[in-house]
């Protein structure tokens, strides 16, 4: 009887010595390290070798048991190495099996399998397949390169699901990318060339995404890495991408800095910097003297707690053929330190307060991104800085306003601060003649409790507005969900005893992220606007793979892709 046609488990005995040999003669032909070896004798193989980390991509095979396929890049890097690449992807790091199971030999519970093709002209034996996300790494393959990550990316053109709202291909690739770039900075390589894996924009995402982390007064400091893209063929694709991760890297950087280091004045000065370079940006720093003479008096009710002043930042991008058009009107939420005010906050998990300017960090980030991009298309952002503070000074609970417009708002929870910021800003958008007014908000703990942090709730009162949105998030892979604006909500708002408005819902937290959206749409007039609440996603733990834990900086990429479909857009909206 023929050797394969014996039982499997008589089989697999019998492939003990084989394996061994096969194992020997991959050490003679010294074949590079591969994966397995200790972490410390890797770093010495790929750092002062005076080469760059590599990360080249490979999809899943259809087919459970056939072959993984390189990406183009991955092909032209194998053959460049005679095939060792793939050969090394092939062959297990050998150890003592731990069992015989079902007639298959494990090695350290890893299954061998069989396979058709071979390049010793016999059964192979496989690794297990390099699942989506996850990396085997090589050394010594080649001389510029001394160390290379194998990315898994899942399957090849995943495309759209709609089921998860996202496009997977595009995040398969930032996951695995990131993965593999984390891993050139752990070997302490200063540079890493990237595979496009078929979508620069993703890769370059995934890559300069992937390596931010907040260590700016840290003593000790990781090795900042470089990412470049191997290969020329689409680097306009992947500057683009690079230029939409570091927008969201800036607003991850002002959103994560403590609240002692980026208080209003010095946000404001931040971002003044980095417009500072486009001659068709103008940015107003308005002082406490031009928000009262604007009377905002809901704003500057919130700020008086605070011995910091408030400033009420105007950014003016003009992009557009003319710059007469109307213009998208993004506002932000910008409160560089939330205590609760007389509402006091309980102060476990206080000091995340400092990231609750994420409405602001992100839509100012956004028209730094759209400034960088030269994207077609006028833009206004609003921001109303200042801190939430008790003192003898602040808010006390029941206590009425008057906003902007006259209306007045008995305050009966000093936590509920942000929507006495926004409704003033709101009131003054509508000085712009707005094509459309996006909002974004850290608002209210009910979002996170709603949604989480898969996608940010948006509230709109604008079909056209909703399906832009929508689409932009498809992209990105920065989810948003449509949430009600029912009158229901509204008349909650507006029951209230001693002013037009309260500002919370007569139900206390029943639907909470609803009725401040209601209480915003108050002081709304336009027909295209939209409020973001991003409270559940304004910090990662381990949910987005290729974000660190820490402030999110989300959803920057989706405003700015919104912003480069609108200005694509020619629908005349008025």
């Amino acid at each position: 009887m023929r050797s394969w046609a014996r039982p499997p488990a008589r089989r697999a005995a019998m492939l003990l010595p084989w394996a061994r040999g096969l194992g020997a003669r991959c050490l003679s032909r010294q074949l590079p390290l591969a994966c397995g070896a200790p972490l410390r004798e890797r770093a010495a193989r790929g750092h002062g070798a005076g080469g760059k980390g590599l990360v080249l991509g490979i999809y899943s095979s259809e087919k459970d048991e056939g072959p993984a396929q390189f990406t183009s890049a991955g092909d032209a890097f194998d053959r460049l190495v005679s095939g060792k690449l793939r050969e090394l992807l092939a062959v297990l790091v050998f150890a003592r099996p731990s069992s015989l199971e079902g007639g298959e030999l494990l090695w350290e519970n890893q299954v061998l399998r069989k396979h058709a093709s071979c390049p010793w002209g016999l059964p192979m034996l496989c690794g297990p397949p390099l699942k989506k996300g996850k990396t085997r790494i090589f050394h010594g393959l080649h001389q510029d390169f001394p160390s290379v990550v194998v990315v898994g990316l899942g399957k090849k053109n995943a495309g759209v699901n709609d089921q998860e709202n996202w496009d997977e291909g595009k995040e398969n690739i930032r996951a695995a990318v990131a993965a593999g770039c984390r891993h050139i900075q752990d070997l302490e390589i200063p540079c890493v060339e990237v595979d496009p894996c078929g979508d620069a924009q993703a890769a370059a995402e995934g890559s300069v995404l992937g390596l931010h982390e907040y260590n700016e007064l840290k003593q000790k400091k990781k090795l900042v890495v470089t990412p470049q893209l191997h290969g020329s063929a689409e680097s306009e694709a992947w500057q683009k991408g690079v230029i939409y991760a570091e927008g969201q890297n800036l607003a991850r950087y002002l959103m994560e800095a403590p609240a002692n280091y980026i208080t209003p004045i010095k946000f404001a000065e931040q971002i003044e910097q980095k417009l500072r370079s486009f001659s068709n940006v103008k940015v107003h720093i308005r002082p406490e003297s031009w928000i009262a003479t604007h009377q905002m008096g809901a704003f500057l009710s919130v700020a008086k707690g605070s011995a910091e002043p408030p400033i009420f930042l105007e950014i003016h991008y003009l992009g557009g053929a003319n710059t007469n058009d109307s213009p998208l009107v993004f506002v932000g939420k910008g409160v560089t330190f939330d205590s609760g005010g007389i509402s006091l906050k309980p102060s476990s998990g206080m000091d995340a307060m400092r990231a609750d300017m994420g409405g602001a960090a992100t839509i100012c980030s956004a028209i730094v991104t759209a400034a960088a991009l030269n994207l077609p298309l006028n833009i206004i952002g609003l921001a109303p800085l200042c801190e939430n503070m008790p003192s003898g000074k602040a808010n006390k609970p029941g206590d009425v306003v008057r906003a902007k417009n006259g209306k007045t708002i008995q305050v009966d929870n000093t936590d509920a601060e942000g929507r006495l910021l926004l409704a003033d800003a709101l009131c003054y958008a509508h000085n712009f003649n707005a094509r459309a007014i996006v909002n974004a908000a850290t608002l209210t703990g009910a979002m996170d409790v709603a949604l989480g942090s898969a996608a940010t709730g948006v509230f709109t009162n604008s079909s056209w507005l909703w399906t832009h949105l929508y689409e932009a998030s498809i992209l990105t892979g920065d989810r948003v969900w449509r949430m009600p604006l029912f009158e229901h909500y509204t008349k909650q708002v507006t029951d209230c005893p001693l002013a037009d408005l309260s500002n919370i819902g007569k139900y206390s937290r029943a639907g909470g992220a609803c009725t401040a959206a209601a209480f915003l749409k108050e002081f709304v007039t336009a027909s295209h606007w939209a409020h973001l609440d991003i409270a559940g996603v304004m910090s990662n733990k381990d949910e987005v793979p290729y974000l660190r834990k820490g402030m999110a900086g989300r959803p920057t990429r989706t405003l700015v892709e919104f912003a480069a479909r609108l200005s694509q857009d020619s629908h005349n909206t008025k």
